[in-house]
């Protein structure tokens, strides 16, 4: 059996961190994801795609996402039937997150943003987040003009190549 969710989106608020009754993290946030296709004659359609967390991926979430910012998720489908206020049996749709990742470049700090670009999940963000965002020196470019061309023959421009 193969129950793999992958989705990029925008967060339409910012995750509020909440926690069970036994203290486990929890959090649960909608993606605003966009159709790939667009019907002929009308805008481009949008999902909104509700998604839960748990534990250390919750604790992530909370600390480093807000509301516009640009989110991969990857998970699976999780399905689960309730009853509504009405007696009316209801079956809710949702992605179970094992992994969430940043999906746009670092905002400017002074625009209210504050996030790092890259792929970065649960705990590892502390320990990558310098390592990757240091500024990469310039190199110069290759020079390849004091390379030996003795190792080279001339092919004659006779037109009868062999393949």
């Amino acid at each position: 059996m193969l129950n793999v969710a992958v989705l990029m989106g925008r967060l339409v608020a910012d995750p509020e961190l909440r926690h069970t009754a036994n203290d486990i993290s929890v959090t649960s946030f909608t993606l605003a994801v966009d159709r790939s296709y667009v019907k002929a004659g009308s805008d481009r359609q949008t999902d909104f795609i509700d998604i839960v967390a748990w534990r250390s991926t919750a604790d992530f979430v909370c600390k480093y996402f807000r509301k516009g910012q640009l989110v991969a998720v990857q998970g699976s489908i999780q399905t689960r039937t309730y009853t509504d206020s009405q007696g009316t049996k209801r079956k809710a749709f949702e992605i179970v997150a094992d992994n969430v990742h940043f999906a746009e470049p670092k905002r400017d700090s002074s625009a209210g943003g504050g996030y790092a670009a890259g792929n970065y999940g649960g705990g590892n963000y502390e320990n990558n987040y310098h390592s990757r965002m240091e500024p990469i020196p310039e190199q110069p470019a290759p020079a390849y003009t004091s390379g030996n061309t003795g190792d080279f023959e001339e092919i004659p421009s006779d037109d009868d190549l062999p393949f």
